[in-house]
Protein backbone atom coordinates (compact mmCIF):
# COMPACT_ATOMS: atom_id res chain seq x y z
CA UNK A 1 0.00 0.00 0.00
CA UNK A 2 3.36 2.53 0.99
CA UNK A 3 4.54 2.24 -2.85
CA UNK A 4 0.96 2.60 -4.29
CA UNK A 5 0.61 5.66 -2.35
CA UNK A 6 3.94 7.00 -3.34
CA UNK A 7 2.83 6.57 -6.99
CA UNK A 8 -0.49 8.18 -6.73
CA UNK A 9 1.13 11.24 -4.93
CA UNK A 10 3.92 11.02 -7.47
CA UNK A 11 1.70 10.94 -10.89
CA UNK A 12 -0.27 13.83 -9.00
CA UNK A 13 2.48 15.93 -8.86
CA UNK A 14 3.68 15.02 -12.14
CA UNK A 15 0.42 15.85 -14.02
CA UNK A 16 -0.47 18.75 -11.85
CA UNK A 17 -3.87 17.10 -10.46
CA UNK A 18 -5.57 17.43 -7.26
CA UNK A 19 -7.59 14.60 -5.13
CA UNK A 20 -10.90 15.59 -3.44
CA UNK A 21 -12.31 13.27 -1.59
CA UNK A 22 -16.53 13.20 0.26
CA UNK A 23 -16.40 12.30 3.96
CA UNK A 24 -17.95 8.84 2.42
CA UNK A 25 -15.05 7.61 1.25
CA UNK A 26 -13.10 4.85 2.44
CA UNK A 27 -10.52 6.08 5.05
CA UNK A 28 -7.43 5.12 3.39
CA UNK A 29 -8.73 7.59 0.10
CA UNK A 30 -9.91 10.86 2.77
CA UNK A 31 -6.24 9.93 3.95
CA UNK A 32 -4.49 10.12 0.24
CA UNK A 33 -6.90 13.36 -0.91
CA UNK A 34 -5.80 17.17 -0.84
CA UNK A 35 -9.16 17.93 0.36
CA UNK A 36 -11.65 16.17 2.37
CA UNK A 37 -15.46 17.48 2.58
CA UNK A 38 -19.22 17.53 2.28
CA UNK A 39 -20.72 18.44 -0.99
CA UNK A 40 -20.70 22.00 -0.56
CA UNK A 41 -16.41 21.93 0.10
CA UNK A 42 -16.05 19.52 -2.61
CA UNK A 43 -17.82 22.15 -4.96
CA UNK A 44 -16.20 25.78 -3.69
CA UNK A 45 -12.28 23.29 -3.77
CA UNK A 46 -13.25 22.63 -7.61
CA UNK A 47 -14.01 26.40 -8.09
CA UNK A 48 -10.97 27.98 -7.19
CA UNK A 49 -8.39 25.04 -8.22
CA UNK A 50 -5.10 25.79 -10.29
CA UNK A 51 -4.54 22.18 -10.88
CA UNK A 52 -5.17 21.08 -14.35
CA UNK A 53 -6.89 17.71 -13.85
CA UNK A 54 -9.55 17.19 -10.56
CA UNK A 55 -9.72 13.53 -9.19
CA UNK A 56 -13.16 13.23 -8.17
CA UNK A 57 -13.31 10.68 -5.15
CA UNK A 58 -17.12 10.33 -4.65
CA UNK A 59 -19.96 9.50 -6.81
CA UNK A 60 -20.77 10.63 -10.29
CA UNK A 61 -23.03 13.72 -9.58
CA UNK A 62 -19.80 15.39 -7.97
CA UNK A 63 -17.59 14.91 -11.02
CA UNK A 64 -20.32 16.36 -13.16
CA UNK A 65 -20.44 19.35 -10.71
CA UNK A 66 -16.50 19.67 -10.81
CA UNK A 67 -16.97 19.78 -14.53
CA UNK A 68 -19.57 21.79 -15.31
CA UNK A 69 -17.34 24.40 -13.13
CA UNK A 70 -14.48 23.50 -14.38
CA UNK A 71 -15.00 23.02 -18.33
CA UNK A 72 -11.51 23.51 -19.46
CA UNK A 73 -10.28 20.98 -16.79
CA UNK A 74 -10.12 17.45 -17.29
CA UNK A 75 -12.12 15.87 -14.27
CA UNK A 76 -11.51 11.74 -13.51
CA UNK A 77 -13.35 10.04 -11.52
CA UNK A 78 -12.11 6.17 -10.54
CA UNK A 79 -15.03 4.22 -11.18
CA UNK A 80 -17.61 5.39 -13.71
CA UNK A 81 -20.09 3.30 -11.97
CA UNK A 82 -19.93 5.15 -8.76
CA UNK A 83 -23.78 6.34 -8.93
CA UNK A 84 -25.94 7.91 -6.68
CA UNK A 85 -29.53 6.10 -5.64
CA UNK A 86 -30.87 9.95 -5.08
CA UNK A 87 -29.89 11.28 -8.02
CA UNK A 88 -30.88 8.34 -9.66
CA UNK A 89 -34.58 8.72 -8.03
CA UNK A 90 -34.78 11.85 -10.57
CA UNK A 91 -34.68 11.14 -14.23
CA UNK A 92 -34.13 14.82 -15.77
CA UNK A 93 -36.98 13.88 -18.08
CA UNK A 94 -39.49 13.63 -15.87
CA UNK A 95 -38.68 16.54 -13.51
CA UNK A 96 -38.28 18.56 -16.28
CA UNK A 97 -41.74 17.86 -17.04
CA UNK A 98 -42.96 17.98 -13.60
CA UNK A 99 -41.53 21.65 -13.62
CA UNK A 100 -43.28 21.78 -16.52
CA UNK A 101 -46.53 21.56 -15.17
CA UNK A 102 -46.10 23.92 -12.23
CA UNK A 103 -45.34 27.07 -13.97
CA UNK A 104 -44.37 29.90 -11.55
CA UNK A 105 -42.71 28.01 -9.14
CA UNK A 106 -39.09 28.36 -8.11
CA UNK A 107 -37.14 25.23 -8.31
CA UNK A 108 -34.49 24.36 -5.88
CA UNK A 109 -32.53 21.18 -6.40
CA UNK A 110 -30.24 19.54 -3.75
CA UNK A 111 -26.87 19.31 -5.46
CA UNK A 112 -27.60 15.53 -5.22
CA UNK A 113 -28.23 15.47 -9.05
CA UNK A 114 -27.24 15.30 -12.66
CA UNK A 115 -26.14 18.37 -14.39
CA UNK A 116 -29.21 17.74 -16.78
CA UNK A 117 -31.63 18.37 -13.48
CA UNK A 118 -29.67 21.31 -12.67
CA UNK A 119 -30.29 22.87 -15.92
CA UNK A 120 -33.71 23.26 -15.17
CA UNK A 121 -32.93 24.27 -11.78
CA UNK A 122 -32.72 28.23 -10.31
CA UNK A 123 -30.76 27.36 -7.36
CA UNK A 124 -28.68 24.08 -6.12
CA UNK A 125 -28.44 23.59 -2.48
CA UNK A 126 -26.41 21.15 0.24
CA UNK A 127 -27.62 19.58 2.88
CA UNK A 128 -25.08 22.39 4.55
CA UNK A 129 -27.12 25.41 2.96
CA UNK A 130 -30.20 24.46 1.88
CA UNK A 131 -32.42 25.97 4.91
CA UNK A 132 -30.55 29.27 5.03
CA UNK A 133 -31.31 29.48 0.86
CA UNK A 134 -34.78 28.56 1.01
CA UNK A 135 -34.98 31.30 4.22
CA UNK A 136 -33.28 33.50 1.30
CA UNK A 137 -36.57 33.43 -0.76
CA UNK A 138 -39.85 35.71 -0.04
CA UNK A 139 -41.94 33.39 2.42
CA UNK A 140 -44.57 33.06 0.08
CA UNK A 141 -42.74 32.00 -2.88
CA UNK A 142 -43.68 28.96 -4.61
CA UNK A 143 -41.27 26.29 -4.59
CA UNK A 144 -39.90 23.20 -6.23
CA UNK A 145 -37.83 21.08 -3.99
CA UNK A 146 -36.22 17.87 -5.74
CA UNK A 147 -35.23 15.48 -5.38
CA UNK A 148 -35.10 14.36 -1.65
CA UNK A 149 -38.05 13.97 0.01
CA UNK A 150 -36.69 13.76 3.18
CA UNK A 151 -34.25 16.80 3.31
CA UNK A 152 -37.50 18.69 1.81
CA UNK A 153 -39.76 17.50 4.70
CA UNK A 154 -37.38 18.72 7.20
CA UNK A 155 -36.68 22.23 5.43
CA UNK A 156 -40.27 22.25 5.45
CA UNK A 157 -40.40 21.63 8.57
CA UNK A 158 -37.82 24.16 9.92
CA UNK A 159 -38.79 27.05 7.78
CA UNK A 160 -42.36 26.97 8.14
CA UNK A 161 -42.52 26.37 4.04
CA UNK A 162 -44.95 24.20 2.12
CA UNK A 163 -42.52 23.48 -0.76
CA UNK A 164 -43.51 20.87 -3.44
CA UNK A 165 -41.48 17.73 -2.71
CA UNK A 166 -40.37 15.49 -5.84
CA UNK A 167 -40.26 11.66 -4.05
CA UNK A 168 -36.55 10.91 -4.42
CA UNK A 169 -34.90 9.30 -1.62
CA UNK A 170 -31.47 8.18 -0.84
CA UNK A 171 -30.97 4.60 0.16
CA UNK A 172 -28.38 4.90 2.15
CA UNK A 173 -30.27 7.42 4.88
CA UNK A 174 -34.23 5.59 4.19
CA UNK A 175 -32.48 2.28 5.77
CA UNK A 176 -32.07 3.70 9.35
CA UNK A 177 -33.42 1.03 11.80
CA UNK A 178 -35.59 3.24 14.35
CA UNK A 179 -35.61 0.19 16.35
CA UNK A 180 -32.28 -0.64 16.36
CA UNK A 181 -31.53 3.43 17.26
CA UNK A 182 -33.80 3.44 20.32
CA UNK A 183 -32.38 -0.07 21.38
CA UNK A 184 -28.87 1.61 20.76
CA UNK A 185 -30.14 4.52 23.14
CA UNK A 186 -31.10 2.28 25.67
CA UNK A 187 -27.73 0.77 26.05
CA UNK A 188 -25.76 4.13 25.79
CA UNK A 189 -28.20 6.21 27.38
CA UNK A 190 -25.52 8.86 27.76
CA UNK A 191 -25.09 9.14 24.18
CA UNK A 192 -26.45 11.77 21.27
CA UNK A 193 -27.79 10.83 17.99
CA UNK A 194 -26.37 13.26 15.09
CA UNK A 195 -28.96 12.70 12.09
CA UNK A 196 -28.21 13.36 8.75
CA UNK A 197 -31.23 15.73 7.33
CA UNK A 198 -31.97 12.76 4.60
CA UNK A 199 -32.80 10.38 6.93
CA UNK A 200 -36.47 9.80 7.87
CA UNK A 201 -38.32 12.09 9.89
CA UNK A 202 -38.78 9.29 12.72
CA UNK A 203 -34.93 9.06 12.67
CA UNK A 204 -34.94 12.80 12.93
CA UNK A 205 -37.24 12.68 15.76
CA UNK A 206 -34.89 10.96 17.69
CA UNK A 207 -32.07 12.68 16.67
CA UNK A 208 -30.23 15.52 19.44
CA UNK A 209 -28.12 17.01 16.55
CA UNK A 210 -29.55 17.18 13.01
CA UNK A 211 -26.95 18.45 9.99
CA UNK A 212 -25.07 17.80 6.97
CA UNK A 213 -21.79 15.87 7.49
CA UNK A 214 -19.90 18.67 7.67
CA UNK A 215 -22.22 19.94 10.90
CA UNK A 216 -22.13 16.75 12.64
CA UNK A 217 -18.26 16.34 12.26
CA UNK A 218 -17.91 20.05 13.40
CA UNK A 219 -20.45 19.22 16.55
CA UNK A 220 -18.61 16.38 17.50
CA UNK A 221 -14.73 18.35 17.34
CA UNK A 222 -16.64 21.32 19.67
CA UNK A 223 -17.85 19.02 21.86
CA UNK A 224 -15.54 15.82 22.20
CA UNK A 225 -16.79 14.51 25.85
CA UNK A 226 -20.11 12.93 24.16
CA UNK A 227 -20.90 9.41 23.04
CA UNK A 228 -22.49 9.62 19.90
CA UNK A 229 -24.87 7.45 17.62
CA UNK A 230 -24.13 8.56 14.01
CA UNK A 231 -26.86 8.36 11.80
CA UNK A 232 -25.27 9.22 8.07
CA UNK A 233 -23.16 6.82 5.97
CA UNK A 234 -20.16 5.21 7.92
CA UNK A 235 -17.26 7.00 6.02
CA UNK A 236 -17.92 10.30 8.20
CA UNK A 237 -16.43 8.26 11.35
CA UNK A 238 -12.88 7.70 9.84
CA UNK A 239 -12.76 11.64 9.91
CA UNK A 240 -13.94 11.68 13.71
CA UNK A 241 -12.02 9.61 15.13
CA UNK A 242 -9.48 11.33 13.73
CA UNK A 243 -10.67 14.47 15.07
CA UNK A 244 -11.47 13.29 18.35
CA UNK A 245 -9.68 10.00 19.24
CA UNK A 246 -10.77 9.63 22.51
CA UNK A 247 -14.58 9.92 21.61
CA UNK A 248 -16.68 7.48 21.22
CA UNK A 249 -18.71 7.15 17.80
CA UNK A 250 -21.38 4.22 17.43
CA UNK A 251 -22.82 3.70 13.87
CA UNK A 252 -26.12 3.87 13.39
CA UNK A 253 -27.44 0.61 11.68
CA UNK A 254 -29.66 0.22 8.87
CA UNK A 255 -32.84 -1.95 9.16
CA UNK A 256 -30.95 -5.08 7.27
CA UNK A 257 -30.15 -7.43 10.85
CA UNK A 258 -26.43 -8.60 9.22
CA UNK A 259 -25.06 -4.73 8.75
CA UNK A 260 -23.65 -3.19 11.66
CA UNK A 261 -23.03 -0.13 10.20
CA UNK A 262 -24.58 1.23 6.86
CA UNK A 263 -22.36 2.49 3.98
CA UNK A 264 -23.36 3.43 0.17
CA UNK A 265 -22.11 0.77 -2.15
CA UNK A 266 -21.29 3.43 -4.61
CA UNK A 267 -18.70 5.53 -2.48
CA UNK A 268 -17.14 2.06 -1.81
CA UNK A 269 -16.40 1.21 -5.74
CA UNK A 270 -13.60 3.67 -5.65
CA UNK A 271 -10.48 2.11 -4.47
CA UNK A 272 -6.44 3.01 -3.93
CA UNK A 273 -6.14 1.44 -7.01
CA UNK A 274 -8.34 2.45 -9.52
CA UNK A 275 -7.71 5.82 -8.10
CA UNK A 276 -4.05 4.99 -9.31
CA UNK A 277 -5.18 3.77 -12.49
CA UNK A 278 -7.36 6.47 -13.32
CA UNK A 279 -4.44 9.10 -12.59
CA UNK A 280 -2.10 6.90 -14.48
CA UNK A 281 -4.41 6.79 -17.77
CA UNK A 282 -6.62 9.98 -17.56
CA UNK A 283 -9.46 7.97 -17.63
CA UNK A 284 -12.11 8.05 -17.33
CA UNK A 285 -13.28 11.33 -17.63
CA UNK A 286 -16.40 12.97 -16.76
CA UNK A 287 -17.80 14.65 -19.77
CA UNK A 288 -21.13 17.67 -19.67
CA UNK A 289 -23.11 18.25 -23.18
CA UNK A 290 -21.49 22.11 -23.31
CA UNK A 291 -25.53 23.32 -23.67
CA UNK A 292 -26.54 21.03 -20.71
CA UNK A 293 -23.16 22.59 -18.77
CA UNK A 294 -24.01 26.37 -20.15
CA UNK A 295 -27.81 26.22 -18.06
CA UNK A 296 -26.66 24.21 -14.65
CA UNK A 297 -23.32 26.24 -14.29
CA UNK A 298 -25.38 29.16 -13.23
CA UNK A 299 -27.95 27.48 -10.35
CA UNK A 300 -24.38 26.10 -8.82
CA UNK A 301 -22.86 29.19 -9.09
CA UNK A 302 -25.73 31.30 -7.42
CA UNK A 303 -25.85 28.52 -4.86
CA UNK A 304 -21.49 29.49 -4.02
CA UNK A 305 -22.56 33.32 -3.91
CA UNK A 306 -25.35 33.05 -1.81
CA UNK A 307 -22.93 30.32 0.41
CA UNK A 308 -20.25 33.19 0.74
CA UNK A 309 -22.74 35.99 1.03
CA UNK A 310 -23.93 33.94 4.21
CA UNK A 311 -20.71 32.81 5.27
CA UNK A 312 -21.15 29.35 4.82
Amino acid sequence: MNELIKAINELKKEKNAIILGHYYQKGEIQDIADYVGDSLALAQWAAKTKADIIVMCGVHFMGETAKVLCPEKKVLVPDMAAGCSLADSCPADKFAQFVKEHPGYTVISYVNTTAAVKAVTDVVVTSTNAKQIVESFPKDEKIIFGPDRNLGNYINSVTNRNMLLWDGACHVHEQFSVEKIVELKAQHPEALVLAHPECKSTVLKLADVVGSTAALLKYAVNHPENTYIVATESGILHEMQKKCPQTVFIPAPPNDSTCGCNECSFMRLNTLEKLYECLKDESPEITVDPEVAKKAVKPIQRMLEISAKLGL
